[in-house]
């Protein structure tokens, strides 16, 4: 991470007391940075450059500064504001000011907690390349169904950052070949499950495995041929190594594994890859399903079987009912879908796969994307709602948000 934050300060104020709340000020945040002060000759060359507005009075300054900050960079201004000093007043001023210009920027300020998690986010997104040094598995193919779910690999790596790994089926097959069968540590009280749950293990250890040795932060597996190779399915190892901070997608559906990777970045916990099972357009209610959400969004679950074949493990956990925010990148990385809405109730009807959400979105005429537009058949549910802070995501990887609330 290379961070550089400059200032610009009024000579109003006592430069000894500046230079005290300065210090104060920066040693909160929990990043590693270098202070160029006012030197800005070489802004615009490191990962993340922050303007730190540390007074009141700077606003003509900045105007002065400007001519020579576009010369040198064309990326979104950040400027840190404490509540020291009139620094939010100012940059309020200055933020205002680009906006006038049809330039972009923001406002960094709150807690030290809060600035230094935006930065670390910021830090990676500004070269578009938020899954920079990111390897990604594809375990076998993409299903055959996911007929429009194809990936361009190109706007991958340009976009994002991330390098797109092709793992043959063969190659966890040999593995699973390597691993004695054993009882899983969270062994299930539930009888028709004890006799698959240690096949699904396996298949869990295999997948770790996998990700070890090439060195994987997230991969999407064709699950599927796994029913007849092994007469077992990867649901509740995905859903494992979900909930222990590896992106695990299933299906071999790349969009939805970047999707999954996007928002493990921006907030640091794991979301579900599910189908809508059905839509009211009216009321904006659609129920999710699957049978891989990760243990660590629920706050319990059963295990069943997988809900097409009714052979191995799928989970049916009961997520916390609220806020959630529904999205999905498709494969060119032309375009998002972000919604927000909420959790209504978990569902567990028997025709379904296990994990059923019924999901009311804020805004109903959302619901006509699913029916008009909509990218592939998978989507990605994240508890709480985070339309905004994604959008700025998507934006700074030049990704198009459609259908966010901010808009």
């Amino acid at each position: 991470m290379n961070i550089a934050i400059y200032t610009i300060t009024s000579t109003l104020h006592d430069p000894q007391t500046v230079a005290s709340l300065t210090q104060e000020f920066l040693s909160s945040l929990s990043i590693p940075y270098v202070l160029k002060n006012d030197d800005y000759s070489d802004y615009g060359t490191h990962d993340l450059d922050l303007i730190y507005v540390r007074t009141g009075g700077t606003e003509g300054l900045f105007k002065q500064l400007l001519p020579q900050l576009l010369a040198k960079s064309k990326k979104p201004f950040r400027l840190l504001a404490s509540n020291k000093s009139n620094s939010l007043p100012a940059a309020m001023e200055i933020l205002s000011f680009l906006r006038q210009q049809g330039l972009q920027g923001e406002i960094l300020h709150g807690s030290p907690e809060y600035i230094t998690t935006r930065i670390q986010q910021l830090s990676g997104v500004e070269e578009g390349r938020i899954l920079r040094n990111c390897r990604l598995g594809i375990i076998g193919e993409p299903s055959d169904w996911l007929i429009s779910s194809g990936v361009n690999r190109d706007a991958v790596k340009s976009k994002l950052g991330a390098e797109l790994v092709d793992i043959p089926m063969r190659a966890l097959l040999d593995t699973l070949d390597t691993i004695p069968e054993q009882s899983a540590p969270e062994a299930s009280d539930v009888p028709q499950i004890h006799a698959a749950l240690p096949g699904a293990y396996r298949i869990y250890l295999a997948l770790k495995s996998l990700t070890e040795k090439h060195h994987l932060n997230g991969l999407t597996l064709r699950c599927f041929d796994l029913l007849d190779a092994v007469h077992n399915t990867g649901c509740w190892a995905l859903a494992k190594l979900n909930s222990e901070g590896l992106v695990a997608g299933c299906e071999g559906d790349v969009p939805t594994m970047l999707t999954m990777m996007l928002l493990r970045t921006l907030i640091g916990n794991s979301s579900f890859q599910a189908n809508p099972a059905s839509i009211n357009p009216e009321t904006g209610e659609i129920l999710f399903a699957h049978c891989t959400v990760p243990f660590d969004m629920v706050r319990n679950y059963e295990l069943d079987t997988h809900y097409e074949s009714g052979i191995g493990v799928g989970i049916r956990g009961h997520v916390p009912e609220g806020p959630v925010t529904v999205c999905k990148v498709s494969g060119d990385l032309s375009r998002a879908f972000v919604a927000e809405g909420e959790l209504v109730r978990n569902q567990a009807e028997p025709d379904l796969c296990r994990t059923q959400l019924l999901v009311r979105l804020t805004d109903p005429s959302n619901a006509e994307y699913f029916l008009t537009n909509p990218i592939g058949n998978h989507h990605v549910i994240a508890i709480g709602h985070h339309a905004a802070a994604l959008k700025n995501l998507l934006q700074r990887c030049s990704i198009n948000p459609v259908l966010c609330p901010t808009d």
